[in-house]
């Protein structure tokens, strides 16, 4: 296998728009990687379209925020089933959240078959399909059956868009564009909050809240259409003998030609033959197996993403934000009145932290973001509890606490955990391990959010509030001692040098 970079230098003459770059030998002598060229241009399209599934998932949740404001309504609902129970009102903005559930164990089965790209466009099917049913819903069962619709959709996007970004991405940076997927779902929950109170006093403007997100839907349809596979999903069917060997090797050099723009030049046969040798090498040549995934590489892969997006919710992300609201008014905020308001500043912090992570990810690397942040959190939560125990009369507290966690949270577990899941796979069980990361995600949200009421009325919120800062302070550990870093480094290499 050619292993020097300096073969490859000099075979394009690179606009400023382009870029090359050369991955430093493995140690103990594994394998390098060959210099990567690719236009920016071209490298930033196939982001896009996946990262589109990312802010409906983040607009469904602001526009649910202000829907269920007008639902409840009888003057602004334009229906005659708005008075509503609370556990009807849960169904409604619940119902996505268990449809992602649903989403994420079919993805177990489907990811590998369909492959990245057609899973992304049965994502964008489904958000179509949900949104219309929710938007034109003429009782609350069949709204319900919308939003669940919408919510298998959100599974099958948040699983295969972080697969289809890291195995498309250049190296150099791939942690900013995975990153930035988690910029998309903060910038679709502004637009949400936004789109929102902009028609919370229109009658039947729930109906318009969730039709507004069809057009995109369709936009991420015919992105991905558009769009070429992943050539290392084609490559590990050429290897696993599902397909011709030769055809599927020239198919994914177009591929590639496509994802890396002109500046590849005639090096993509080489790549592609150096991405086929790393994985040999890494033993992905045999058929996965349900067993395998609790062994070996990637039981410690499933350890470090299941790890990292399970603390990412019970450290208490769903039941801070909770308390927004309160601790502002307490605080003497006037925005804090209207809750829509309150949510947008909240969302513009959320979008302004998220961005200095994707900014930052490839220079300083994963650890150092997580650990810092993590950090943060911890005092956060510290700060929150000692509010609600004996500093009640000092809300600023609560404020600072407050701020400190959203913006700890969108510079480590925010955007990190997502980088992380999409990294450590291995090619071959990536779909399957990703599907039970994101499992682990959206199931361990639903149970926070459940738990939260009852655990408040148990054990009170400054206490609740420190249990959360003592997990804070246990997945500190989990990151230092079991999280790798991955900065600079191809998805061979991870997998060869860090499991």
């Amino acid at each position: 296998m050619d292993s020097d970079p300096e073969r490859h230098l000099g075979r394009v003459e690179k606009s400023s728009d382009e870029i090359d770059t050369a991955q430093e030998p493995l140690v103990n002598g594994t394998f390098t990687s060959t210099s990567e060229h690719y236009s920016v241009s071209a490298a930033v399209l196939p982001f896009l379209f996946p990262a589109l599934g990312g802010l409906l998932y983040g607009y469904d949740i602001g526009a649910t925020s202000c829907a269920t404001i007008s639902i409840e309504s009888a003057t602004l609902s334009g229906i005659s089933w708005y008075d509503l129970s609370s556990v009807e009102i849960g169904l409604i903005t619940s119902g996505s959240l268990y449809g992602a559930l649903i989403g994420s164990v079919l993805a177990f089965n489907i990811a590998d078959f369909l492959g990245r790209r057609r899973e992304l466009m049965l994502a964008a099917l489904l958000y179509f399909v949900g949104a219309i049913i929710t938007a034109l819903a003429p009782d609350l069962a069949i709204m319900i059956i919308g939003r669940f619709v919408f919510g298998i959709g959100i599974g099958l996007a948040m699983h295969a868009a972080p697969m289809y970004i890291a195995e498309t991405s250049p190296s150099p940076i791939r942690g900013r564009l995975i990153s930035l997927k988690e910029f998309f779902i903060v910038l679709g929950m502004v637009a949400g909050y936004g789109i929102g109170s902009l028609l919370v006093e229109t009658v039947a403007g729930w109906r318009y809240m969730y039709g507004a997100s069809t057009p995109l839907a369709i936009i991420m349809a015919i992105g991905m259409w558009w769009l070429p596979s992943s050539p290392r999903w084609m490559l590990l069917r050429a290897i696993q003998g599902k397909g011709n060997l030769e055809e599927l090797k020239e198919t994914a050099v177009s591929c590639l030609c496509r994802l890396r723009g002109p500046a590849i030049g005639d090096s993509a046969a080489e790549q592609v033959n150096e991405i086929l040798d790393e994985l040999s090498f890494v033993g992905e040549e045999k058929e996965a197996s349900l067993a395998e995934m609790f062994r070996g590489k990637c039981m410690k892969a499933l350890v470090i993403g299941a790890g990292l997006v399970l603390f990412q919710q019970i450290t208490g992300q769903p039941s801070v934000l909770y308390y927004a609201g309160s601790i502002l008014q307490s605080a003497g905020f006037s925005a804090a009145s209207d809750a829509t308001r309150v949510s947008i500043l909240l969302g513009l912090l959320k979008l302004i932290m998220t961005g200095v992570a994707v900014l930052v990810v490839d220079k300083v690397g994963r650890r150092p973001l997580l650990l810092t942040g993590v950090s943060g959190i911890v005092i956060s939560l510290v700060l929150l509890g000692s509010y609600y125990i004996f500093l009640d009369d000092v809300p600023v507290i609560a404020v600072v606490g407050l701020l400190l966690y959203v913006g700890c949270y969108q510079v480590s577990f925010g955007p990190i955990g997502w980088l992380m899941i999409s990294e450590v796979f291995p090619l071959r069980l990536r779909g399957r391990g990703l599907s039970i990361a994101v499992l682990v995600n959206f199931g361990a949200n639903a149970l926070v959010t459940f738990a939260f009421s009852p655990l408040k009325a148990l054990l009170g919120a400054g206490i609740l509030f420190y249990v959360f800062g003592v997990i804070a302070v246990v997945s500190l550990l989990f990151i230092y001692f079991i999280v790798p870093e991955t900065k600079g480094l191809t998805l061979e290499e991870i997998e060869a040098k860090c499991l």
